[in-house]
């Protein structure tokens, strides 16, 4: 089956999906996305995302495509045409076509792209086998809290970390202090057992991902700070990880060249990873029920 994606109020095919050469994404990357995480056919933490995408929007003082209501029957659309059970959501707006000018143009008509791709849960071995991260200069903007498609420093960050054979990069601000990956929220755990993450402000963004493991920490009794935290902290943690929502949450066990844990996924890690696991596990077993029942309904109905 061949993909299908939605482009500015028409649903068609991913290979032939295009905007204009003058798109302000295209030309100044002039706009904003949100990736959301599709369990069993439905958007997870959509309203957050989507708080989120609606922020970044008035942030660039950008007017959204089209109202709530009708950008979430796109997005289910997207998700019915494509058959996806399990994936990621991408969904971008742009200023839109405009000639090439630098100040805004008058008559502005937002650009909506809606992807999808097939995604799978976390898989458990994920949590043993962990992840590397290499430490960079943070070189980006000072609005990391508006969700933009100008990823450079990202991309350079990410590659960097690649061609090193981490997985992440985590950026350090001036006075040594770690902010976030290149595409994820960074954690440590002191040794005394509380779990630390940058507090949120115009240095980071804040994860959909990382709230919902602020709130499985709560749940869960664990001592919690969200503040700034040095990299030598980091280094002598007993345990971190990052998240996001493509990655969920992934034990860190080694920054640059020291390895933390023993090389080992801690206990806080393993705990917070289960139960956001579990969390998953539990939407796609209610959607499952939801969609027997409609079934039944159906055929019933057809009697």
């Amino acid at each position: 089956m061949s993909r299908i994606a939605y482009v500015n109020g028409r649903y068609v095919s991913h290979q032939r999906a295009s905007v204009h050469i003058e798109d302000r994404g295209y030309q100044f990357a002039d706009g904003v996305y949100e990736v959301i995480a599709v369990i069993n056919g439905q958007p997870m933490d959509e309203k957050p995302h989507l708080d989120r995408l609606d922020n970044s929007l008035r942030e660039l003082q950008m007017k959204s495509a089209m109202a709530r209501p009708p950008l979430r029957v796109v997005l289910r659309e997207v998700i019915r045409r494509n058959r996806i059970r399990d994936g990621i959501l991408y969904l971008q707006m742009t200023r839109g076509v405009a000639r090439r000018e630098h100040s805004f143009p008058t008559m502005q008509a937002t650009t909506l792209v809606v992807t999808i791709r097939p995604a799978t849960l976390p898989p458990p071995e994920a949590l043993r086998a962990g992840v590397n991260v290499v430490t960079l200069p943070d070189i980006r903007w000072k609005r990391c809290d508006i969700k933009t498609i100008a990823l450079l420093p990202n991309v350079l960050a990410k590659q960097h970390a690649r061609e090193t054979g981490a997985f992440e990069a985590w950026l350090v601000d001036e006075g040594g202090f770690i902010t976030e990956g290149s595409a994820t929220n960074a954690w440590i755990v002191t040794k005394k057992g509380v779990l630390i993450t940058r507090h949120t402000n115009q240095s980071i963004l804040s994860g959909v991902t990382r709230e919902g493991i602020l709130r499985a920490a709560a749940a869960e009794g664990i001592e919690l700070e969200e503040r700034s935290f040095h990299l030598k902290e980091a280094k002598g943690a007993a345990e971190a990880f990052l998240t996001s929502t493509t990655s969920f949450l992934l034990p860190v066990l080694k920054i640059d060249d020291t390895v933390i844990g023993g090389g080992k996924p801690g206990k806080i890690t393993s705990q917070l990873f289960q139960r956001y696991v579990k969390k998953l596990r539990i939407n796609k077993k209610k959607r499952k029920k939801q969609d027997e029942r409609k079934a039944a309904f159906s055929t019933s109905d057809s009697v």
